[in-house]
Formats: structure tokens, C-alpha cells, sequence
């Protein structure tokens, strides 16, 4: 008889897993907070591209989100019917020049408050301390600036 563990060990850590799971987690808590607002993360994603470069064309959108062009169409579209955003130069043949209209602006608004909540429940100070650390490193890595 043997008194070996018969299991196998953990597999070596891996940041592509960690990052996998953690993001996982993060985008779960951010999609049940934008639900309420009947906001999606990529459509977020979207209106903060939008919002940050007004005037973009479609195919500048796209290059932003790393999708296609005929899917920013689709989904401006949808953007557009829900009065969220506008093409001030939509006629066929000119370039689009998409932007937010004022309900766009205030539905941004309040989709940054709910991702400040989940960056408090997730990252800040009554959170993991590991994902404090993760946290304050993606951000630091984004900026510039020394993690605290």
C-alpha cells in the first residue's frame, strides 16, 4: 500500500487564468448593476467611445471597440432608436459624425456611478486585499502613477 496523494498538483499559476477569472467576476457584478438602467457592458463600452471622441465615424468606432463595422452599425442603430445617440450627418454617402444626445449623456452618468459601486465592492478598501492589490496595479499600470 502506497501513501502517495494520487491527486494531481494545481496547475502552475497562470496570469491569462487569474486575469480570465477575475475579469469574469468583474464583468458579472458590472452587468447586474447596468441591468437596471437596461444597459449591457459592450453597449457602456460603446457610449463611453461615443462620448470620448465625438464625431467618430463607424469605422472608428469599431477600430475602438475591436468589432466590426456592420456590428457598431447594428448596435448604433439600436442606440439611436432608444434616443441615447445621434448621427448629425446621417444622409447617404457623407460620413457619420455619431454623438450623444442629452439622455445618452445622463444614462453615461448614471452607468459611471454603478461602476464606481463595483469598483468599491471589488477593489476598494473592505475588499479582498489581493484584489485591492490587482486593482491598484492595473491602474497604475494604465497611468502612470505608483500603486499605493
Amino acid at each position: 500500500m502506497t501513501t502517495e496523494n494520487p491527486r494531481p498538483r494545481p496547475p502552475a499559476m497562470s496570469p491569462t487564468i487569474l486575469v480570465i477569472t477575475l475579469s469574469r467576476r468583474v464583468e458579472a457584478e458590472l452587468s447586474a448593476g447596468l441591468a437596471p438602467l437596461d444597459l449591457t457592458v459592450a453597449r457602456l463600452g460603446l457610449l463611453g467611445h461615443i462620448n470620448g471622441v465625438p464625431g467618430a465615424s463607424f469605422s472608428e468606432l469599431a477600430r475602438m471597440s475591436g468589432t466590426s463595422v456592420q456590428s457598431v452599425h447594428t448596435a448604433v442603430k439600436s442606440l439611436v432608436a432608444a434616443g441615447l445617440v445621434q448621427d448629425r450627418t446621417a444622409r447617404a454617402g457623407s460620413a457619420s459624425a455619431i454623438e450623444l444626445t442629452e439622455a445618452g449623456k445622463q444614462l453615461l452618468g448614471e452607468a459611471r456611478k454603478v461602476v464606481t459601486q463595483v469598483d468599491t465592492q471589488l477593489f476598494g478598501p473592505a475588499a479582498d486585499p489581493i484584489q485591492r492589490r490587482v486593482g491598484a496595479a492595473i491602474v497604475a499600470a494604465f497611468t502612470g502613477a505608483s500603486p499605493p
